[in-house]
């Protein structure tokens, strides 16, 4: 069946539009905004649901941030209230102290500690201006586990967890976002790698993979296979010991 990004967006739109009723009327959406796809969608999104003076985009660069201007553009264009959030010196200052203590900072802490210390900066915002944190991943980018645990990962509410990464195109396109945002290549941009290029196949293999099942090579579709079951434990709960009550004697 054919992607129907009007209906698709619309029924999106009235679920947060629903969600805020129920969870936090009066509240405004925050979010992070990269720049990139998923942020520039999820804010317009919000824009249609809440109205422009309900959503505040937080900017978040670790000193400077080459493509700002993308995210400056998406602002303007929403018309939303929008801030600088440099997270530089608590991002230097914490590396700093583990080094102190003799601990080798990996470089997946440096990688992953960023999009850590961006949600804290968004709940935050919304601790501070009655919000309400928007969850900015796809479900391409959750099938494989492109997050980071705590940090781009969670939110209050996720409004395109179901919706793969052409679908969300689909629906940028439908609310009248700019091509470039809806078109820039996607990165986490901390590696200076792009989304692609780190997960070794392309979000269109994956995107096809995730709705009919078909895949060409069976190299891809073993890695995908891989990176979804290691990864699922990000979109549970987690683990947790159940106490029977029982208790258990010496010896058994």
């Amino acid at each position: 069946m054919e992607f129907d990004a009007k209906r698709a967006t619309e029924a999106t739109v009235k679920w947060i539009r629903d969600w805020f009723e129920t969870n936090g009327p009066g509240c405004n959406a925050i979010l992070g905004i990269s720049g990139g796809k998923d942020s520039s969608i999820a804010a317009a999104l919000c824009v249609e649901a809440l109205g422009a003076d309900r959503v505040i985009g937080v900017m978040m660069p670790n000193g400077d941030q080459s493509d700002i201007n993308m995210a400056e553009l998406l602002v303007n264009h929403l018309g939303i209230e929008h801030h600088v959030i440099n997270i530089k010196e608590a991002f230097d200052s914490i590396i700093s102290e583990i080094e102190k203590t003799g601990i080798e900072v990996s470089s997946d802490t440096i990688i992953n500690l960023p999009p850590r210390l961006r949600m804290s900066t968004l709940y935050a915002v919304s601790q501070s201006r009655k919000g309400r944190v928007v969850n900015t991943c796809n479900l391409s980018e959750d099938w494989v586990g492109y997050s980071t645990r705590y940090g781009d990962s969670v939110g209050d509410f996720s409004p395109m967890s179901c919706f793969t990464t052409a679908e969300i195109r689909a629906m940028g396109r439908h609310l009248g976002i700019p091509s470039v945002l809806i078109e820039k290549v996607p990165s986490d941009g901390l590696s200076g790698m792009s989304d692609e290029d780190k997960l070794g196949f392309t979000y269109e293999v994956l995107d096809r993979y995730i709705r009919t099942g078909e895949i060409d090579d069976p190299a891809t579709k073993e890695r995908i296979d891989f990176l979804h079951k290691k990864n699922l434990f990000k979109l549970r709960f987690m683990d947790c010991f159940k106490y029977d009550g029982v208790e258990v004697k010496a010896g058994e």
